[in-house]
């Protein structure tokens, strides 16, 4: 259960008890608990709060607090009359109330929803024996009812935390899939001899960068849940979760995934630069130039995600690196993804424009035919270049707001997680020259096994 709220509570009559053990009453990490318990409802777990608002909110709680303990050593004492004594709760800001009396306070500035309820009071009642009145569980009575949270902004934040789940669930399902098909792709591609070329080399470091995308974004997850999803069960975890070591892991794993999702989005750009190469231009096509493709697709990234960590060191070093305060510093990590994508769109329709003049050259009579065939080429093309980036390009996270917003991040990554699946399914077990090798070994092994079943 949570922290009584008043059995610790600060009295004219324990000033000096206050001064000679100050650990006693204003261990941070203690009151930290109370406010965890305060503010999020559920007495020990802290669920999917956001950790920007967390601290912050903390920040003024302290404010609060130490301007609450000048007040109660500043102000003089009642002369005459009995009172109850002033008090801080660990909510609210008591002063010396005379017996009988109704007290009203202004709800406390601190409170995350402070602006909805800063024409609110909390109440409590000085007893006629000059005693704060309790309720029937001991406890000291107060009514903090005009500065909760509205109902309905309750039931929308309800319904938001909801659909992150949900959404969770989704992308979780999605890079689990891709990551167990894309490894099983992986294995076939480097297991033959007869598929090792230039072209199966780029497809199956594709597979790579998609397989550390899917297993960075995990990571991530798993570490943001341990920082900020974990139990308060003593002051000791509140220290934890707002140490610089604590948050040291996820930063690491923060950064791991956005070189990852680069060198994937790169890996894209070197698959539609061979393509072009192949269709259309001579470059790149020489097997002795691979190097150039793993410069591009490993090397790149980094050129983009080390400024980016300086960055975030320097100017934004706060918890997980996970909230972009300034914009600004996101776009070092957003302008080499749009612009990779932009230009893979260039080449995806200059690939079938070519396309489309071969086919339509080869079957000039027969349109139907070509068509079809245009279209799957379309569709087979779309996953691999990552053309739906582009849908997306204009509609910053900036700009979009409110449905917009949901829509924009459920089809990200719905498409970003179950990309790998498909790309695998298209480019290694839908393909006719793998399937041919894969039926082969089969046949060899067949033929070896009814050998060896013979020989016996």
């Amino acid at each position: 259960m949570c922290i009584n709220l008043d059995k610790n509570k600060v009295t004219i009559g324990k000033l000096s008890k206050i001064k000679k053990n100050k650990s006693a009453t204003m261990d941070l990490t203690h009151n930290f608990i109370v406010l965890t318990c305060l503010l999020f409802l559920h007495p020990l777990k802290v669920e999917k709060v956001s950790a920007k608002v967390l601290e912050e909110t903390y920040r003024k709680w302290v404010q609060y607090k130490e301007d609450c303990f000048n007040t109660i050593r500043n102000e003089s004492l009642p002369q005459t009359g009995l009172f109850c004594n002033r008090t801080f709760d660990r909510y609210a800001c008591w002063p010396d109330t005379p017996a009988g009396v109704m007290i009203n306070i202004s709800c406390p500035f601190y409170l995350p929803w402070y602006d909805k309820v800063s024409q609110g009071v909390v109440r409590r009642r000085c007893g006629y024996d000059g005693h704060w009145e309790r309720e029937d569980n001991g406890q000291v009575w107060r009514d903090m009812t005009q500065c909760e949270e509205e109902k309905e902004v309750a039931s929308q934040e309800l319904w938001f935390k909801q659909l992150m789940v949900s959404f969770r669930m989704l992308y979780t399902v999605g890079y689990s899939l891709s990551l167990f098909t894309l490894i099983t792709a992986l294995i076939i591609l480097l297991s033959f001899r007869k598929l090792h070329c230039t072209r199966n080399y780029i497809h199956a470091n594709l597979f790579l960068s998609f397989i550390l995308r899917a297993v960075a974004v995990i990571v991530k997850d798993t570490m943001l849940e341990h920082h900020w999803g974990r139990e308060i069960m003593k002051p000791t975890d509140v220290s934890e979760m707002l140490s610089h070591q604590a948050a040291v892991g996820c930063r690491i794993a923060q950064v791991i995934m956005q070189y990852c999702v680069l060198a994937n989005h790169y890996w894209f750009f070197g698959e539609a630069i061979y393509l072009y190469s192949v269709l259309i231009a001579s470059v790149f096509i020489d097997s002795n130039k691979y190097l150039l493709y793993i410069y591009l697709g490993w090397g790149t990234p980094l050129l983009f995600v080390v400024p980016w960590v300086v960055a975030k060191m320097l100017k934004e070093n706060k918890e997980c690196w996970a909230v972009n305060e300034n914009m600004n510093y996101w776009w070092i990590i957003r302008f080499p993804v749009l612009l990779a994508s932009l230009i893979n769109f260039l080449i995806f329709m200059k690939i079938l424009k070519v396309i489309f003049s071969k086919l339509r050259a080869s079957n000039p009579t027969h349109y139907t035919d070509y068509k079809l065939r245009l279209a799957k080429a379309t569709l087979t093309l779309i996953p691999l270049f990552g053309i739906h980036e582009v849908i997306f390009v204009f509609a910053t996270d900036e700009q979009t707001t409110g449905v917009l917003r949901y829509i924009k991040v459920f089809f990200t990554l719905f498409i970003s997680s179950f990309q790998g699946f498909l790309v695998a399914v298209l480019y290694c077990f839908g393909n006719k020259e793998v399937q041919a090798e894969l039926k082969r070994k089969v046949g060899r092994w067949r033929m070896a096994t009814e050998t060896v079943c013979c020989g016996q």
